[in-house]
């Protein structure tokens, strides 16, 4: 059974700091790209970082360039993602979820994500 299961969500203030986790089982995910996306009311699924199978490479939306850092543990049987988000603004509030896709196919559309979580709650207050 492919499980990814977010964590981590939560309510900060303006400047502070929160990590997500997503944890991936039933799957080879360690042979997976993985990657963050967002979404907030009224507005498009939109992404935010990408990581390769290997974690060799990262990729980010500008938006979150420099603040948020995107990492990941290919353990045995289950695949950690993670999200380290500092400096966090209002504009950063969403709900977050983690992905995964075939390696190869470009990180940035979302089409391209087989497997979805179903989302953690930011909410950042200004």
């Amino acid at each position: 059974q492919v499980q990814l299961v977010e964590s981590g969500g939560g309510l900060v203030q303006a400047g502070g700091s929160l990590r997500l986790s997503c944890a991936a089982s039933g799957r080879t995910f360690s042979a997976y790209d993985m990657a963050w996306f967002r979404q907030a009311p009224g507005k498009e699924r939109e992404f935010v970082a990408a990581i390769t199978w290997s974690g060799g490479n990262t990729y980010y939306a500008d938006s979150v360039k420099g603040r948020f850092t995107i990492s990941r543990d290919n353990a045995k049987n289950t695949v950690y993602l993670y999200l380290q988000m500092n400096s966090l603004k209002p504009e950063d509030t969403a709900v977050y979820y983690c992905a995964a896709k075939d390696s190869g196919s470009y990180y940035r559309s979302r089409y391209n994500y087989a497997y979805w979580g179903q989302g953690t709650q930011v909410t950042v207050s200004s």
